[in-house]
């Protein structure tokens, strides 16, 4: 068993996945906490999925077994059922309730379960769902919304909010600072102070 905080973030290809993941490896910097990650995107450009791996502390390498997670961070409604068999019985979930339809749904014609069917069978874990999308326009730029993900998860992790924010600021573009952390603080209004 590891004694590391084990975070997996997942999405689509172009929602932010990976800048998450160098948010909060920046945030373990900046607290002088060891962190290992590793990141699978390989047809990310072309809408594919992309997770993340994040081990905060621990001495295993960067992977995170199945059944291991104590958070899951998916940026997209169907992403957070394909990944869920990573997450802890007693671990988060947070998801955004919104579904980037993939175009298997088009070329070959597949059903997708509904949002209710899929929330439904998330439940059996601490969930967290929101319209991440909604709030990041309402900060200011609807491609913030992997910081209003961040902003939500954070009273999860074993980090200082300080930290988190000012990796947001580091790693952002400059232009978008301030839209991103109020996307921040809104996510963390949501999730509850951390």
């Amino acid at each position: 068993m590891s004694s590391s905080f084990d975070v997996l973030i997942v999405g689509i290809g172009g929602q932010g996945t990976i800048l998450a993941s160098n948010i909060l490896g920046e945030a373990c910097l900046i607290e002088n906490k060891p962190v290992k990650g590793a990141e699978t995107h390989g047809m990310a450009q072309r809408g594919g999925s992309v997770e993340s791996h994040i081990r905060i502390g621990g001495i295993h390498g960067p992977l995170i077994p199945p059944g291991q997670a104590d958070l899951l961070i998916s940026f997209d409604l169907l992403e957070a059922l394909r990944y869920s068999h990573y997450l802890k019985k007693d671990g988060l979930l947070v998801t955004n309730s919104r579904m980037v339809l993939p175009t298997s749904v088009f070329t070959q014609k597949l059903a997708l379960p509904k949002d209710e069917e899929i929330i439904a069978t998330l439940k059996k874990f601490n969930l967290r769902v929101l319209d991440a999308d909604k709030m990041a326009t309402e900060a200011g730029s609807p491609l913030s919304q992997n910081v209003v993900m961040l902003g939500t998860a954070c009273s999860a992790m074993p980090l200082k909010p300080a930290s988190l924010i000012e990796a947001v600021k580091r790693l952002v573009p400059k232009k978008t600072v301030e839209i991103n952390a109020k996307a921040f603080v809104a996510g963390r209004a949501f999730g509850g102070k951390c």
